[in-house]
């Protein structure tokens, strides 16, 4: 199976085609990519003392730490200057560290929130978000041109590389720390502490929004912040199927209400009082009224497509300009670094604000949460109805159907545009998108969307509606036509 860059790098099972063997084919690619004139610098090019800085981290997963190693052999053995965390670090704090440290680039080792028998390999610019597509295409040529030519990777001996100078171990966190603070008022959280869970599903964020608010009088249960690269049989991805662990410890009195991040951290979710799912599309209008309303912050607005149609109500309320993308951050990132963006999100849970790197990352985003209750001081579910009573209701549920073989995407497009139904649930289609699969947008703001997945063998099915009955009539209607094209 040919290596391939998907939305945001390459996934594969481990021991199947995620081997240590072709890990090195695809560091020495990057190293190969990296050098190349085409790569985008920082700002202030590329340290006098080599080719450039390169940080590498690694989240939970099995061999998690070992892939890295590797990396890091690699990319000491074409001479780069190797940052390589000492622990199991967010993806968020290694691609800051990118951009802090001034690198040229940052490989991150995790497969996000995909099942445990998966790892992985991000890519990160020295802008500290997601690498461009083209830096990843230019990664794929270099592998293929490698295998063509028979071109083995360099490789060093990780003791004699960190003897040299070439592999230095760092911990990502404190400079991450100085920066969040910068971004998150401690002050407001340590007026009105909060009492809450932290569910790390067993993921590289373990510890981190605790180790930020130490002294700010907050009392935080975690739960799920052990080492387990199983991650306890459940796949590390914030979605309310998968949090029943944590409804149980609020269900039990450890806390208020509860934040989650996924198996790197950069997705955030959230559960309230009653041990509701609070998604991802309720955390961004929350960030974005408070934003705007709280903080007196101004921007533009920029959302994945498969994202709720509140935050558009909200952008009109504000008079802001809204940008819609199609799914992964990476289009997101676009926006943020050419635009005055004020806040950007993806349904998954990847959101990040002004002042961020242009990155999803889960601890900002929860920190972000905290210091929201403690300045409205009122329960998470009451500031849930309150946004629902001012541009909801919205309800949203998705389904993803697993693929025996790949959807052709443009044939699925073109299938689904000329069979549009010319109403679904009794609601008139009046808009039809093809910025990423198909959207259905009715009249009434409701919506349904079908796209393949770009990170897994799934078809996507998407529904967003002002009523549950709406949601399960646009699901229904999508599940069927989906089941068509499959």
């Amino acid at each position: 199976m040919p290596i391939h860059f998907g939305t945001d790098g390459w996934r594969a099972v481990i021991s199947d085609t995620f081997t240590f063997g072709n890990l090195r084919m695809v560091a020495q690619a990057i190293a190969d990519a990296v050098a190349s004139e085409h790569w985008h610098k920082p700002a202030n090019g590329s340290p006098a003392d080599g080719p450039g800085r390169i940080v590498v981290g690694y989240d939970t997963r099995f061999l998690s730490d070992r892939f890295a190693g590797e990396v890091a052999r690699v990319l000491a053995a074409n001479n780069f200057i190797v940052h390589l965390a000492q622990s199991d670090s967010p993806t968020p704090a290694i691609s800051y560290a990118v951009r802090n440290l001034e690198a040229v680039a940052g490989v991150m080792i995790t497969a996000s929130h995909n099942a445990p028998r998966y790892n992985g390999v991000k890519l990160k610019g020295a802008f500290g978000g997601s690498a461009l597509p083209e830096q990843c295409r230019r990664v794929e040529i270099y592998i293929n041109d490698n295998e063509e030519q028979a071109r083995g990777p360099n490789l060093m001996d990780f003791q004699k590389a960190r003897e040299q100078g070439l592999i230095v171990k760092f911990n990502p966190l404190p400079a991450y720390y100085d920066h969040l603070r910068k971004l998150i008022n401690s002050d407001v959280i340590a007026d009105t502490p909060q009492r809450f869970v932290v569910d790390s599903m067993y993921g590289s964020g373990r510890g981190v929004i605790r180790g930020f608010l130490q002294g700010t009088g907050c009392e935080i249960a975690e739960i799920r912040n052990e080492m387990n690269p199983g991650f306890g049989g459940v796949h590390p991805e914030p979605i309310a199927k998968n949090l029943g662990a944590l409804a149980s410890a609020i269900s039990s009195g450890m806390g208020a209400f509860g934040l989650v991040t996924d198996g790197d951290a950069d997705r955030i979710g959230a559960m309230d009082e009653r041990g509701n799912f609070v998604d991802p599309h309720k955390i961004m209008a929350l960030s974005l009224k408070y934003l705007v309303e709280r903080r007196g912050l101004g921007g533009a607005v920029v959302r994945t497509v498969s994202t709720t149609r509140m935050i558009d109500r909200l952008a009109k309320r504000y008079n802001m300009k809204l940008y819609e993308t199609p799914v992964g951050f990476n289009h997101i990132a676009d926006y943020m670094m050419s635009e005055d963006i004020l806040i950007g999100g993806e349904e998954s849970g990847g959101i990040s604000f002004k002042g961020h790197i242009p990155e999803g990352d889960g601890p900002i985003m929860g920190l972000l949460l905290v210091e929201m209750l403690a300045a409205a001081d009122k329960p998470l579910y009451k500031m849930v109805e309150d946004l629902l009573a001012e541009v909801g209701p919205a309800f949203y549920e998705r389904t993803d159907l697993r693929l025996s073989r790949p959807v052709a995407k443009a044939e699925m497009t073109k299938f689904l545009t000329e069979q549009a139904p010319a109403e679904i649930g009794g609601q008139k289609v009046y808009e039809i998108s093809q910025r990423d699969g198909v959207k259905y947008i009715m009249a009434d703001d409701s919506w349904l969307l079908i796209r393949p997945s770009g990170t897994e063998p799934v078809l996507r099915v998407y529904a967003e509606g002002r009523t549950q009955e709406m949601v399960k009539a646009l699901l229904g209607y999508g599940n069927q036509v989906a089941e068509q094209v499959v």
